[in-house]
């Protein structure tokens, strides 16, 4: 087993302050001061206003309108609305400068798309369109107007605002000595109307989540060699401190104690010590005795090399990623612990390094799992239903009655539904439409895919209960949600969902609304599920 942690150096019950980390760039923090004010965007001297417009012609001739009923801000634009060179599609952008009536020095239009089919979802991203272009120019500040139209509700609406917008304030290049922090520093949203309570409240929840998403982002684009799983731990450790989180950071001694044996198998080729990272939130009130219990569960798989079934060397340096899944639990807890749904939430990860040495674990080997059930190792590759097997049992041993875990599992769901959707499955309908429902308001994409009982026999193995592979190239996602299903209780029946974000983890490359990197996937639904639990 490799060289482990100290148990008395692990942090258990309520979070100590973290020991110091290697770099000074590794606590995530917004600088951003935000504001959400009733005024008349013709009275506001800002370095940056920006005002959305969408396309309102019916047919081929685009018609961009802004959505505003203030007559100085109309009067401005529009000159430049009927010029045919400003289209309103989503995140074009059209720059005024100094511009007439207004004491803005800049007003700059973002496009919207077809009127017809807006919602908050394309909000958001013209909101981050505006910050990227903020940044580009080294403009510090800026201005949104609220776009007023009948199919965008003021409390989702400025919601996505502050999401699209703190999203977009992020980049990947922290390590670059030249690095030149191009970061927002002031936000403000302009409301037609005085802000009631609801908005304002919806505001908060946009900032909560946001900056949520861009810690896990964070975590998600460190190296190998900086986020270890020890490392981990301390951040995580130190976020829980932050924000009255419960936190306890164990290393192999517990987990060989627990008889995690799949996870244990998976830690044995690294020097670097594992980490079993448990985060627990409970509401301001105490629930009802019979209350559910929300178990998240995140695969934290800190470098991934595949062990003795070695990756190729083609794009194994993005294998920093492969503890997104763990990222998006622990930043859903940060996120969670601020927005006090009534509902209790613990969360699980199982963090680690899969490398290849002489004490690496092997195909054909045998491991039992904490559970009981015993596998065959068919491909050491497949690692991270292996530590999600002993994370999603363990976390039942603590009192969840539902669980829900989130990895960048298989190549296969890339194939399966490239990197716009990621991939669903799950052993209970009720479960999974509370979390499809909650994709109205997030804006997020996943997709059912099957994982019914017709699948179990391509994991069967003959020498073990399970085999870790599904034996041939056909549903390889499906085989992977059917292994993690054979930890799940069934007799009564605990509702799962598994969450595999492999192909929309990173995008390789920026969009118009959001940077190149880690993209910080299923954060806000995650969220959004969990509150729906609320009593």
């Amino acid at each position: 087993m490799p060289h482990a942690l100290n148990e008395a150096d692990a942090t258990h019950g309520h979070c100590h302050p973290p020991a110091p980390a290697p770099v000074t760039r590794w606590r995530y923090h917004s600088a951003v001061t935000t504001h959400l004010l009733h005024q008349s965007p013709a009275d506001l001297a800002a370095p940056l206003l920006v005002a959305f417009a969408a396309d309102t012609s019916t047919d081929k001739d685009p018609r961009p309108t802004l959505l505003t009923t203030n007559p100085t801000l109309l009067a401005a634009a529009a000159p430049w609305l009927t010029s045919g060179e400003f289209k309103a599609t989503l995140g074009e952008t059209f720059l005024l400068p100094a511009p007439a009536g207004l004491k803005a020095a800049r007003l700059l239009l973002v496009g919207l798309g077809k009127a017809k089919s807006i919602t908050p979802h394309e909000v958001r991203k013209a909101a981050g369109v505006a910050v990227r272009f903020a940044r580009r120019r080294a403009l510090r500040a800026l201005t949104l107007t609220f776009p007023e139209h009948p199919s965008l509700p003021i409390p989702l609406t400025t919601r996505a605002l502050a999401e699209g917008a703190i999203v977009a304030d992020f980049d990947i290049d922290f390590y670059r000595s030249d690095r030149k922090d191009l970061s927002i520093e002031s936000l403000t949203v302009l409301t037609p109307e005085p802000a009631t309570s609801e908005a304002g409240a919806a505001f908060r929840e946009g900032i909560i989540l946001a900056e949520s998403q861009n810690f896990a982002r964070t975590l998600i684009n460190e190296p190998g060699n900086i986020l270890t799983p020890t490392e981990l731990g301390r951040r995580t450790s130190a976020m829980a401190a932050d924000f009255g989180l419960a936190c306890e950071v164990h290393s192999i001694d517990k987990i060989l104690e627990l008889k995690m044996g799949a996870f244990a198998a998976v830690t044995q080729g690294s020097s670097e010590p594992p980490a079993l990272i448990v985060l627990r939130y409970e509401p301001p009130t105490p629930p009802p005795a019979n209350a559910p219990t929300l178990g998240l569960v995140g695969k934290g798989i800190t470098f991934d090399t595949g062990g003795i079934s070695i990756k190729p060397a083609d794009n194994m340096d993005k294998m920093k990623y492969d503890m997104a899944g763990a990222a998006s639990m622990i930043a859903s807890m940060r996120a969670i612990a601020q927005l006090k749904p009534a509902v209790r939430v613990l969360c699980v990860v199982c963090s680690c390094e899969n490398m290849p040495d002489g004490r690496a674990f092997k195909p054909g080997d045998v491991v039992t799992a904490m559970s009981g059930k015993t596998i065959e190792i068919m491909n050491t590759d497949a690692e991270g239903r292996l530590v999600l097997a002993d994370g999603l049992h363990y976390a039942q041993t603590l009192g969840a009655t539902h669980l829900i875990n989130a990895a960048t599992l298989t190549g296969a769901i890339g194939t399966a539904l490239g990197q716009v959707n990621a991939g669903l499955f799950s052993n209970d309908d009720a479960t999974t439409h509370r979390f499809l429902d909650a994709l109205a308001i997030t804006g997020e994409k996943f997709w059912r895919m099957p994982a019914t009982d017709d699948y179990r026999d391509q994991i069967k193995s003959q020498i073990a209960d399970i085999m870790n592979t599904g034996g041939s190239r056909y549903a390889g996602s499906t085989t992977a949600a059917m292994f993690l299903k054979e930890f799940v209780g069934e007799t009564p029946l605990v509702p799962w969902i598994h969450l595999d974000i492999a192909a929309t983890t990173w995008l390789d490359e920026p969009k118009p609304w959001q940077s190149k990197g880690p993209s910080g996937i299923a954060i806000r639904t995650i969220t959004e599920w969990a509150r729906s639990f609320a009593q």
